[in-house]
């Protein structure tokens, strides 16, 4: 978000300045990151526009940034501006080309804004004026041209600290296959427990647990629990199989100790349900868990795989929504 956005802030004695960066971009950096590749990330602005990036310095402070509106010859008496410098405003852009008229650095007679859906600003020259010398005096002299002072500064561990574009991104990348972990942890968790309650829901139906002259002749909720804790006994440290006709076989075993919440949540199950239990479908559930946790432990054991994987996805998914909209190329040296 910090990469592609961009932030701007400022306190006593500090500043901040990151400048948006094109989405696509970040995905293919993060993803050369993971593979161990070299990467390089360069701002992309809304506004479109040119940069010159020769002195960016990977936006650490102490780096500079030249940034130039897009100026095009509409014919030999006009120039027409399409695309402004990122930070600038059609009115600001016009305020500074009126006063470089006013000084006579520029020879214009007159600027229209016909901006609407897309910037459109109307340039017209004075009599007798070169437009290339023109389009010179407006990078030179207007805010058609600007530097922009990158300062990477963000806040690391309560601290501020002063890191490279390239670090930001590396950070992110680490935080966010941290993320996906924390995913895959969570969704093992869920399946593990279903997968646990189903064998305990199993032995209970299927050794007829409920149907113990002991189990019904229970005269308190703590005898009855202690009862069917008793009958879960030789199962506690089992490995148990399950055979699905043409699917394979399933193995499993409880991953946890089995406490009284769980004896009660089998004391919870309706008769109804139990008369309805088929062993077949039980037995593909149960294949089903495995097979979805042996994927999980798959995906923990290449993590760099599946953030690629994620990067790949987002690219895919957003990626034609956001094109590079500012042109990247070294500038000439102006003489006016």
């Amino acid at each position: 978000m910090l990469l592609a956005q961009g932030a701007e802030g400022i306190a006593v004695g500090l500043s901040s300045k990151v400048l948006p960066h094109n989405f696509n971009e970040i995905c293919d950096a993060a993803v050369h990151y993971l593979k161990g590749e070299p990467f390089q990330l360069y701002p992309d602005f809304p506004t479109g526009g040119a940069i010159d990036v020769s002195k960016y310095n990977d936006g650490q402070r102490g780096g500079a940034l030249k940034v130039r509106a897009k100026i095009d010859k509409l014919d030999n008496k006009t120039l027409v501006i399409s695309e402004i410098p990122f930070s600038k405003t059609t009115g600001s852009l016009i305020d500074s080309i009126t006063k470089a008229v006013e000084k006579g650095k520029i020879k214009a007679r007159k600027v229209d804004d016909v901006t609407s859906a897309n910037v459109e600003i109307l340039v017209h020259l004075a009599p007798g004026t070169s437009s290339d010398k023109t389009m010179d005096a407006l990078y030179a002299f207007s805010d058609c041209e600007i530097n922009i002072s990158p300062n990477c500064c963000v806040i690391e561990d309560n601290k501020p600290v002063f890191l490279t574009i390239s670090d930001v991104l590396r950070h992110s990348v680490d935080r966010t296959m941290g993320l996906l972990r924390k995913e895959l942890m969570i969704r093992k968790g869920e399946l593990e427990e279903q997968l646990f309650f189903s064998s305990l829901e199993r032995i209970f139906i299927e050794e007829r647990i409920y149907k113990e002259r002991k189990f019904e002749q229970s005269k308190s909720q703590d005898e009855v629990v202690a009862f069917i804790d008793s009958k879960l006994e030789p199962f506690k440290d089992k490995l148990f199989t399950a055979e699905v006709d043409g699917k394979g076989m399933v193995e499993y075993a409880f991953h946890r100790e089995i406490t009284r919440e769980d004896i009660l949540k089998l004391l919870e199950i309706k008769m109804q349900r139990i008369l309805k239990y088929n062993k077949d479908k039980a037995d593909e559930l149960l294949m089903k868990i495995k097979a979805e946790l042996a994927e999980i432990e798959n995906d923990l054991a290449h993590m760099t795989d599946v953030t690629i994987n994620w990067f790949e996805y987002l690219k895919g998914k957003y990626g034609k929504n956001h094109p590079r909209k500012t042109e990247i190329r070294n500038f000439d040296t102006i003489e006016v």
